[in-house]
């Protein structure tokens, strides 16, 4: 007790001192914003010149930073803007809100070309960052620019398969992204399986994907965080995007609610190329449809406040076969609080829904499910000067899960109606982050979250003997369900299982030269949901679970090294990325689990490991007519579930095998060239290695039924999976007293018609009785044509 006392008062003297420098020095601090529409530009780096001391505006375009009286030059830069040159007199406090010009160049200032450099200063690492202007400068797909498309361009990060939704970063599933629409936890990230994402581009304003090193503000997820932002909406004057398509429309409006005081903004999103489908004799059918919408009001000059929402729904629906409809709706209301100009706050209160639902006609039922949280939570930032800065906070999700609700869909259904025992659990965390520039060479950040989970009655929990939900066989050699051999029911808010977990967070940055830097992370991250999926179904089965009693939260540690340069006057940049990975406790299936409407899901699950490394390796071109970068990716995922006594074989006879995200080869190649002022040329090439899969090696008879046979789990793999996308824009030449832009895309998905593999299955030639392998392909090649427009 007396060493964590002195740990206090050495801590509490620590803010006491630096409290008494800063009152030598004076502060300036601000709002950094777009000159046309009024938006906050997050990222923005604001620099000392001839100096290393520099900050960057936070999620809501605040700065701040403490410097000893004198006079500075401040270097304002953030890519696709001016970069602006300000001369201040720091004799008192100053506050300096300044609107950058994306075209327009300003007089009396210096203007320079902002470029696209890797960070060789600050300590964070494994993070991409992509602003809407470079996502839209790569590769569109079906004429549409699309986020979660740019990632799969970016090192260490591959989709989840051909016609799957989602993508997997280096090595994990896809169920352990945690990703985040104006901090808001999106459940499904893609529209019609991966075709499209969630994310209308004309509504987003920044992104972030942690691929490692992540702020310890984060958590819930084992692999990964993908941070994206709104717009706030243009206070300044109404404005149009939009865009139609063969495929799909979209169309966004934003606009002053009260100029420079108040915005919203509304987007809309649908597709409709199944109704071609309806002029053929074809009757299935896929198609989406999603909104945007957001509220932003300048209370006073320390106060916003903002209401911001997306509802989305996919459906797809085979003739006579079945229906599976899903989709996320999320709604965040959040105060923005100066309290003086060193603290920036923010509250905020969220409610997230993904629906998922199937209709068996075969069947004759409809099974609906899903889950909805309920998050709270207070960040703070603490600018205790130029050499120090704090994140901390607190948030508590509260949880509920809808396993299956069953009805049937007419009167001859084999199935009654039925209602799953519903789940509840509540995750409360709190957490410190410190950046900290310890001299002119290096600089850290480290920080601690502690993160709670409570898994809540109402509901009946099994109980089996040795406390083991899954039985093995000895005889056989196989896993089975166990028995129940006694069941309890916990009321309501009871408790039924509890966990907590410290997880640290550390990242250093040495500064080689002011071109070069390498850096080294660690973090640790709790997973307490999970996502039982069975992927191998037409329409893959989304049920999230709660940690309980037989369910183990994921636990994932990460050490990752890294170098940076940039060079020739930073118009090329290389980043070099090692990674080791290890994840406790992922889910694990028995062989013939069967997931659906499965009341006792830990009757068929087993806790493994898993481990994942690689060496990523990133070139970029950030200038001139052709920009563009080329990704490579060399990585290994394993998992391992062994026996949990000496007589018994686990999963795979106890041994390592490939993960079903294991691509050891990804290469991405993306590259924009811009002939002239109305042509614009942009390609994405990408090439990965099979996905692993088990095939069976042979079959046997048993009372006159054909059963296969099979070897090692994942011991084979589909085919190399390989895609090359091109565009054509054409933008039309434009009055400059007009206020409309518009142009033409031109596009073709998949140009050479690759039929990349969704599945391989087996089957027996009806009339040669010979065994023949068919290949499942979901796209071929897409051309496409749409007309893009602003005003």
């Amino acid at each position: 007790m007396a060493y964590f006392k002195k740990i206090a008062v050495l801590f509490f003297s620590l803010f006491i001192f630096s409290d008494a420098l800063a009152q030598e020095k004076f502060t300036v601090s601000g709002i950094m914003s777009d000159s046309k529409t009024n938006e906050t530009l997050i990222s923005v780096n604001i620099q000392v010149k001839d100096s290393k001391i520099t900050t960057f505006t936070n999620e809501y375009g605040f700065y701040s930073l403490t410097l000893p009286e004198g006079k500075y030059t401040l270097i304002i830069t953030s890519v696709g803007y001016h970069t602006i040159e300000r001369e201040i007199d720091l004799i008192e406090n100053l506050t300096l809100n300044y609107a950058l010009k994306p075209e327009t160049k300003q007089l009396d200032e210096i203007v320079i070309a902002g470029k696209q450099r890797a960070n060789i200063r600050k300590p964070e690492m494994s993070i991409n960052k992509l602003s809407i202007a470079t996502i839209k400068q790569m590769p569109v797909v079906l004429g549409e620019v699309d986020v979660i498309k740019s990632l799969l361009y970016l090192p260490g990060v591959t989709n989840a398969g051909e016609g799957q939704s989602g993508f997997n970063v280096r090595g994990g599933a896809a169920d352990q992204n945690l990703i985040l629409l104006d901090e808001a936890t999106i459940y499904n990230s893609s529209h019609v399986f991966g075709l499209f994402s969630v994310f209308n581009p004309d509504a987003i304003k920044d992104l972030k994907l942690y691929k490692g090193g992540i702020p310890a503000r984060f958590g819930g997820r084992a692999s990964s965080v993908l941070d994206i932002y709104q717009k706030d909406g243009n206070s300044n004057h109404l404005s149009l995007n939009g865009g139609i398509g063969l495929i799909s429309s979209r169309l966004l409006v934003e606009g002053p609610i009260v100029k420079e005081k108040g915005s919203f903004l509304v987007g809309g999103r649908g597709s409709y190329a199944h109704l071609f489908l309806k002029l053929t004799d074809n009757q299935n059918s896929a198609y989406f449809y999603d909104l945007n919408a957001k509220l932003h009001y300048t209370l006073s000059k320390d106060d916003n406040l903002y209401l911001s929402g997306y509802f989305g729904r996919d459906i797809f629906s085979m003739y006579k076969t079945f229906t599976n409809t899903y989709g996320n709706t999320t709604l965040n209301l959040r105060w923005n609080h100066l309290y003086n100009k060193k603290v920036f706050s923010n509250l905020s209160a969220i409610y997230t829904d993904y629906y998922y639902g199937l209709i068996l006609d075969f069947m004759s039922f409809d099974w609906k499910s899903g889950i909805r949280n309920y998050n709270v939570k207070y960040d703070l930032k603490y600018y205790l000067s130029d050499k120090l800065k704090l994140n901390y906070g607190v948030n508590a999700n509260y949880y509920d899960f809808n396993p299956g609700t069953i009805e049937p869909t007419d009167s001859g259904s084999p199935v009654n109606s039925e209602q799953l025992d519903k789940k509840y659990a509540f995750e409360p965390a709190l957490y410190l982050d410190v950046e900290h520039n310890v001299s002119s060479k290096i600089s850290i950040s480290y920080g601690l979250r502690y993160s709670l989970f409570y898994r809540l009655g109402k509901s009946t929990v099994n109980y089996y003997e040795n406390d083991q939900s899954v039985t093995y066989n000895e005889e056989l050699k196989i896993y089975e369900k166990g028995v129940p051999i006694a069941t309890k029911y916990f009321g309501t808010n009871e408790k039924i299982a509890q966990y907590d977990n410290l997880e640290p967070r550390f990242a250093v940055s040495y500064e080689i030269n002011k071109n070069q830097s390498v850096k080294a992370s660690y973090h640790r991250m709790a997973q307490y949901l999970q996502l039982v999926s069975n992927t191998s179904s037409p329409t893959p089965l989304d049920v999230w679970t709660p940690s309980d009693n037989y369910i183990k939260p994921q636990l994932a540690d990460q050490f990752a090294v890294g170098y940076f340069n940039n060079f020739k006057d930073d118009d090329y940049t290389v980043e070099v990325e090692g990674y080791y990975k290890t994840i406790k406790n992922r889910m694990d299936y028995i062989d013939g689990a069967d997931l659906i409407a499965n009341e006792a899901i830990e009757q068929v699950i087993l806790n493994g490991e898993m481990r994942c490394y690689g060496l990523e390796f990133l070139i970029r071109r950030n200038t001139g007519a052709l920009t563009g970068w080329v990704a490579y990716t060399l990585s290994k995922s394993e998992q391992k579930t062994p026996g949990r006594t000496p007589t018994e074989i686990g999963i795979n006879n106890g041994d390592w095998y490939d993960s079903a995200y294991d691509k050891p080869h990804n290469l991405a190649i993306t590259g924009n060239y811009k002939l002239n002022k109305r042509w614009t040329f942009n390609a994405g090439f990408t090439l990965q290695s099979g996905q692993p899969v088990t095939y069976p090696r042979g079959k046997y008879v048993f009372q006159g039924i054909i059963i296969p046979s099979y070897n090692s789990r994942n011991d084979d793999r589909l085919p190399a999976y390989h895609r090359l996308d091109v565009a054509a824009i054409l933008t039309p030449k434009a009055k400059k007293e007009r206020r409309w832009k518009s142009e033409w895309v031109f596009g073709i998905y998949n140009i050479y018609d690759r039929h990349n593999a969704a599945s391989i299955s087996f089957r027996q030639n009806s009339d040669t009785g010979a065994n023949e392998a068919v290949k499942l392909s979901i796209y071929g090649i897409v051309p496409s044509v749409s007309y893009n427009f602003k005003y």
